[in-house]
This record gives C-alpha cells, sequence and structure tokens, in this order.
C-alpha cells in the first residue's frame, strides 16, 4: 500500500522550479522535470513545452498512466481511439497505460501542461510508436 505504518515511503521535501534544465525530446517537445525521485515512486510531475505548429510524436507509457493538465496555450490531443479534441487551461487528459497518444499546438503561444504519471515515469516505459499510429 502507499501508506502504512512505520517508515513512510517518502521524505518530505519542497522543490523550487528550474526552467534552466528544461531539456528538449525526441518526442519534439521541452520537458522540465519537477518531482521524479526514487524517493517518491508514486508519482513523478513533469512540466511540458510545445511549440506552436509542432505535433508530438505518437508514443506510449508502459506500466504507467498519465494525466496532462493543460496550464496555458490551446491544442488538440489524441489519445487512443477517441476522435482528437481540443484542449484549453484547466483541461484534464487522463491516459491510461499502453494507451498510445499524442498532442499537437493549435495556438500561437507556448503549449504549457503538466504530465503527471502514476507510478513516477521511468525512461524504460516509454515506447515511440513513430509518426504514424499502430
Amino acid at each position: 500500500t502507499l501508506f502504512s505504518p512505520g517508515k513512510p515511503l517518502m521524505d518530505p521535501t519542497i522543490q523550487q522550479q528550474n526552467l534552466a534544465s528544461e531539456f528538449f525530446t525526441t518526442e519534439h517537445c521541452f520537458i522540465t522535470e519537477l518531482a521524479n525521485s526514487a524517493n517518491d515512486p508514486a508519482a513523478s510531475i513533469a512540466r511540458a513545452r510545445v511549440a506552436p505548429g509542432v505535433t508530438t510524436r505518437w508514443h506510449r507509457l508502459h506500466d504507467t498512466a498519465e494525466r496532462y493538465f493543460i496550464l496555458t496555450g490551446c491544442g488538440q490531443v489524441e489519445v487512443g481511439e477517441l476522435p482528437a479534441q481540443k484542449v484549453n487551461p484547466g483541461d484534464v487528459v487522463t491516459i491510461p497505460p499502453l494507451v498510445r497518444q499524442r498532442i499537437t499546438n493549435t495556438g500561437n503561444d507556448d503549449l504549457v501542461f503538466l504530465a503527471i504519471c502514476t507510478p513516477r515515469f521511468i525512461d524504460t516505459n516509454y515506447e515511440e510508436l513513430g509518426e504514424t499510429p499502430p
């Protein structure tokens, strides 16, 4: 279980956002890891930024559910077999494990969202699917 008597599963921490640690991915977006630690294996949080006109590559996560919480900008998200859907600030996209996904920035400004993963994101759970869906 996540919570049990005795030793806590995570340490109390306060982490400051460091946008200088942002990196570009092969998925065609910029990522800033906000919280991703083996000391807190239940979840991770990343800030994702997609430039105007860019569509991320089709991908999916093994053994990891993901949620997008849209902060700024507007876009169109494609998840599994659902029809493409417009997203705006405040929208939440829920993506179960092994479900293909990609997002397009349809606006003139950066599309910025939080990517919240449970359990925490690890590279070995990421699978790129190419430009066309399987």
